[in-house]
């Protein structure tokens, strides 16, 4: 087998440190592993596949003899740091929101549009976690029977923030159960004991970017802007795993079986329901599972063609990591 030259920028990150488990985790065919960061971490030592590696300060020299770039450093660092990776003749997978909506960067899933990753030209873009659990349930329905509009409620885990956003739940759950002042930084309000329907900042029409970009990114890979998709997308106090409702208008009628039938088909999903044994998705059954979660699965009666869904994943691995990775898995299994 070919081995590549392999690159994670933002090594020590949340993503990051998952992107270099789940390298060892697949065994992916890297010759040299080479782990970046900012100056602040570089020194740190991490382990992949039995060899410790010390963590270096990113710089566009990183990327010589580099042939696939993993970014997860945030948009800032994509846009200066990737253009320097390809000039040295790296494909750069990129999972900030950068070049998501650039016309000429492919987002891509790849249980959805694999065929898009070849459209590169140098940079690939992964899509946000909460687009990305989403989509991979919605491929088979709109394979099936199309779809005309979706309506989505996202109860998103603190995770997608970052580690200080994690370690801020975990201080404020202590403060107030010791009947303390849990004082936010990370979050303008508590989060702990709290929902915060708020992510990310607010544009004039009172939407916020979080929401905006699963109208803009479901179109995109799904490669139909005629789809409507309207969504509320909210943060609540727990660690890891996002959760979904997302409400279904189809161009045709698709049964409740029809649609289980589909989805439990569906590589990377895992339908998970059974309403006389309580069974549906939880946020913490995904901590070690890759699966894109799907229950509640039912007809919405108020319209002709609806469907509602409960999709559950991990936002960090599936929603970030993994589909990154597997993204250069695609790429060098077509070469």
């Amino acid at each position: 087998m070919e081995k590549y030259n392999v690159a994670v920028v933002g090594a020590t990150g949340a993503v990051g440190r998952e992107m270099v488990s789940i390298l060892e985790e697949r065994d992916f065919p890297f010759a040299n592993l080479r782990l970046l960061a900012t100056e602040r971490s570089a020194g740190t030592v991490m382990t992949c596949k039995g060899e410790e590696y010390v963590v270096e300060v990113t710089t566009p020299d990183s990327f010589e003899d580099i042939d696939i770039a993993l970014f997860s450093a945030g948009s800032g660092a994509s846009k200066k740091l990737a253009p320097e990776a390809v000039k040295r003749g790296a494909v750069v997978v990129d999972n900030s929101s950068a070049y998501r909506m650039d016309d000429e960067v492919p987002l891509v899933v790849p249980e959805v549009n694999p065929e898009d990753i070849f459209e590169h030209t140098g940079i690939i873009a992964n899509p946000n976690c909460s687009t990305i659990q989403m989509v991979a349930a919605l491929k088979p329905i709109y394979d099936q029977v199309g779809i005309k509009r979706l309506v989505i409620s996202t109860y998103q885990a603190v995770s997608g923030t970052g580690k200080d956003a994690m370690d801020e739940l975990e201080q404020q759950s202590k403060a107030v159960l010791n009947g303390e002042e849990a004082n936010p930084e990370i979050y303008p309000h508590q989060i702990a004991f709290n929902v915060l329907p708020h992510i990310d900042i607010f544009f004039d029409d009172g939407y916020t970017k979080e929401e905006m970009k699963m109208v803009n990114e479901t179109q995109k890979i799904m490669n139909d802007n005629n789809i409507k998709v309207t969504a509320t997308a909210a943060r609540v106090p727990i660690f890891n795993g996002h959760a979904e409702s997302i409400n279904i208008e189809t161009n045709d009628r698709v049964t409740v079986k029809e649609a289980k039938e589909l989805l439990a088909n569906t590589p990377g999903v895992r339908v998970e329901d059974d309403p006389d044994k309580l069974k549906y998705p939880l946020q913490n059954q995904v901590t070690e599972i890759d699966d894109v979660l799907v229950g509640r699965i039912r007809e919405d009666h108020s319209i002709d063609n609806g469907l509602n869904l409960w999709v559950v994943a991990n936002n960090l691995r599936k929603g970030a990591a993994l589909n990154t990775i597997q993204i250069a898995e695609k790429m060098i299994e077509e070469k």
